[in-house]
């Protein structure tokens, strides 16, 4: 279990979060259930050779399905199987019509089939079963933080993923990076109803995607969306022992001024 975020707003839990990141995620791999499933998972991965057997294996496919949020899909095995079975060099193949991101991130790890026939990765190579194993305790924190505050766990996740963002599509196709983006730069949710197409261009006038590549431009954008995000949504206050643990971790608190400038768009302007 994580640390509770709750009497905290946004910005701060964030702090706090990247203080204590490491001691809980220790937390985490010290719970007796993780470290059961975390150990089934590195015993029997390595005899697993096909997508039939690697739904077969109930404990191992949930623990994988799990480091890939598919949490919510794990008894639909038999459409699971299917997607790592298809050809992801084939634009009708199942991996290639889902809409779930996830499903093709999980498709690529697992690498039963690949675009140029290679064999799938060595599961018995420990740096990639740690790989996923890290991948599962990465995962549970995002969960288990964005069901305290989801505007934190929106922030997590696209700390996770921003560096694999190359243009709008890759944000559009993933829901909760769609919603920050469009908070972050004043839009309005009403535009996700709009055409894939359409909404690619309003993007590209309001924001060079570009500019992504920057640590600090991706910094600006998630203290802006917090602000605007806790603004619209304020978060239930209550006391809370975080407060105290985050005093714990620097010894001071430290008071910020926060600058949004205001922003103002027309719904008619999006249809330009």
């Amino acid at each position: 279990m994580v640390f509770s975020i709750a009497g905290l707003g946004s910005q701060l839990a964030l702090n706090f979060i990247d203080s204590t990141k490491d001691r809980q995620l220790e937390s985490l791999r010290n719970e007796p259930r993780n470290q059961r499933e975390a150990d089934a998972f590195r015993e029997r991965i390595a005899s697993i050779s096909s997508p039939e057997e690697f739904v077969a294996d109930f404990e191992v496919y949930s623990f994988v399905m799990k480091a890939f949020d598919l949490e919510d899909q794990i008894f639909g095995r038999g459409m699971i199987r299917k997607v790592l079975e298809s050809d992801p060099s084939d634009e009708t193949s199942l991996v290639n019509r889902l809409t779930n991101v996830n499903l093709g991130e999980l498709h690529a790890a697992l690498g039963f089939t690949t675009e140029d026939g290679a064999q799938s990765p060595d599961f018995s190579d420990t740096s990639w079963q740690e790989g996923i194993v890290d991948k599962f305790f990465e995962t549970r924190f995002q969960i288990e933080h964005n069901e305290q505050n989801s505007t934190v766990g929106t922030v997590l996740e696209l700390r996770s993923k921003v560096d694999e963002i190359d243009n709008w599509v890759d944000v559009l196709k993933d829901r909760e990076i769609g919603t920050f983006f469009r908070t972050a730069l004043g839009l309005p949710a009403s535009m996700a109803t709009l055409d894939i197409d359409q909404q690619e261009r309003i993007f590209e006038q309001r924001y060079d995607i570009e500019k992504l590549k920057d640590p600090d431009e991706v910094n600006s954008l998630i203290t802006r969306y917090v602000a605007i995000s806790d603004a619209l949504n304020p978060p239930q206050f209550a006391t809370s022992t975080a407060v105290s643990l985050l005093g714990n971790v620097s010894g001071q608190f430290v008071s910020a001024t926060i600058d949004i400038p205001p922003i103002n768009y027309s719904a008619a302007a999006l249809f330009r």
